[in-house]
């Protein structure tokens, strides 16, 4: 099992930038998915006055999510495929957020600590080759008492939600993949999934990285036990 790592990851997304959106999209609660976790952050008053951060932004579909939760905060997007960027700032209700096409590892030198009040990460901590130093960044980034929330799959450690996982990827994910040309980048789909974090583990994680009142919260339908927003807090006072 070779899972994709680095550029030759963001050169998968490069290449299935194209009809990305649309196998997603076929996805049962995919975008309602990504709202309501976007929601969990409980960004007060519309997010007025509050600087948000979409990180993996991808397509846009999260940052659609965040602009619908919190309509009137200040949303930048960060991802490190150039295609799925494009895409993202392509869409009309899209034209005033910021872009920054880098890895979520290079913000050190892009982005100034205590920069966002929020963070909202969607299918990222996966894809990237050390998760916790992310996390390390990520609370850098936030200003004390800064919110966190991070949508992810991530397997409740019963065997009956990986096997759910499994057959889904078999019968209906790496044959679309296998459709568009993107093979590889949906088998990798599957195998991080299956690679990474239960959801007590990275909520463990997030503890471990300084991230306090952390849960993690489940979503609705046949992605119950395999997708779970984790919220959490920094600590202090603004």
């Amino acid at each position: 099992m070779t899972l994709l790592r680095g550029d030759a990851l963001s050169e998968a997304f490069d290449r299935g930038s194209t009809a990305y959106d649309r196998l997603v999209a076929a996805s049962p609660g995919y975008h309602a998915h990504l709202r309501r976790s976007a929601r969990r952050l409980r960004l007060p008053d519309g997010g007025a006055g509050l600087r948000v951060l979409d990180l993996g932004c991808g397509t846009g579909a999260s940052t659609a999510a965040l602009i619908a939760a919190a309509p009137l905060a200040r949303v930048t997007g960060v991802d490190a495929s150039a295609g799925m960027l494009e895409r993202a700032a392509a869409k009309p209700g899209l034209s005033h957020v910021e872009f920054v096409h880098a890895p979520a590892e290079a913000l050190t030198d892009r982005l100034t600590p205590g920069s966002f009040d929020a963070v909202f990460a969607g299918y990222l901590f996966r894809n990237v080759e050390d998760a916790d130093a992310v996390l390390r960044l990520v609370h850098r980034m936030l200003v004390p008492s800064g919110r966190l929330a991070v949508h992810e799959y991530t397997l409740s450690g019963s065997p009956v939600d990986r096997a759910v996982w499994n057959a889904v990827c078999s019968a209906v994910i790496r044959p679309a993949g296998r459709l568009t040309g993107d093979a590889r980048l949906y088998r990798h789909l599957q195998d991080s999934v299956n690679t990474f974090d239960t959801a007590p583990e990275f909520a463990a994680r997030l503890r471990g990285a300084g991230f306090q009142d952390v849960r993690a919260l489940p979503l609705p339908g046949w992605q119950t036990g395999i997708t779970h927003t984790f919220v959490g807090r920094t600590a202090g006072q603004r």
